[in-house]
């Protein structure tokens, strides 16, 4: 559990990401909740320490999730708001998440051979594509370097394209699905973080929506 001021903070960042696509700076989150600016940034360490937030060496929020503060290869076009999506998983919850803006253009380029896609993201079922996502971490060992982890989260133009970027960059293969998946994924995952309170799901229950999902094995953390 966070405290109240954390919490308060927590919200305010989320939904100016939300609207604007931007992090409110330290002086404005003083200011919207009466407290001085040390508070505030001791509020932002509560709230990386509870993985709400992920901050950079200079304590800045680099993601909270969905919403990126820089490119992870994904841009997420609506009517009103450009974001930065955190990974193929932030990208297609976006649109899921955020009231305002029911479909956003989701862009990207494949890892492999740079050809770029984009497809319309809405609330209403998942695109049509037959690109499939590679996930590159095992889901319990994400938050080891969640920066990483998301980095790996991308979108390529087939199997074959999978193969060829493991081959030049010496990886092992993660876990593949198609765009169906992701969407799947993405859609609430996310449900209830710009309102108040919220809770991060414990693993077991991350490990539970993953399998309503369609997402069952090692990898996802609930199948031997």
């Amino acid at each position: 559990m966070t405290t109240d001021l954390a919490e308060l903070v927590r919200l305010h960042i989320f939904a100016t990401l939300a609207a604007t696509g931007s992090v409110p700076s330290v002086h404005d989150l003083a200011t919207r909740a009466a407290v001085s600016t040390e508070a505030v940034e001791t509020a932002i360490d509560e709230l990386a320490a509870a993985r709400h937030l992920v901050l950079d060496a200079e304590r800045g929020v680099v993601l909270a999730h969905p919403f990126a503060t820089r490119s992870f290869a994904f841009s997420v076009m609506g009517e009103r708001t450009l974001w930065w999506g955190g990974c193929a998983w932030d990208a297609f919850a976006i649109p899921n998440l955020v009231p305002s803006e029911p479909a956003a253009l989701v862009a990207t380029t494949c890892p492999a051979c740079g050809r770029a896609h984009a497809w319309v993201v809405t609330r209403d079922g998942p695109p049509v594509g037959t690109q499939v996502a590679h996930f590159l971490t095992p889901m319990a060992h994400v938050w080891d370097d969640v920066v990483h982890a998301c980095e790996h989260q991308r979108i390529f133009c087939d199997e074959a394209c999978v193969e060829r970027w493991l081959a030049e960059s010496g990886h092992e293969r993660g876990a593949v699905f198609d765009l169906t998946t992701l969407w799947r994924l993405a859609a609430e995952w996310y449900a209830g973080r710009l309102d108040s309170p919220y809770r991060r799901r414990e693993p077991a229950e991350a490990a539970a929506y993953f399998a309503s999902v369609g997402l069952v094995g090692p990898f996802w953390g609930n199948a031997p």
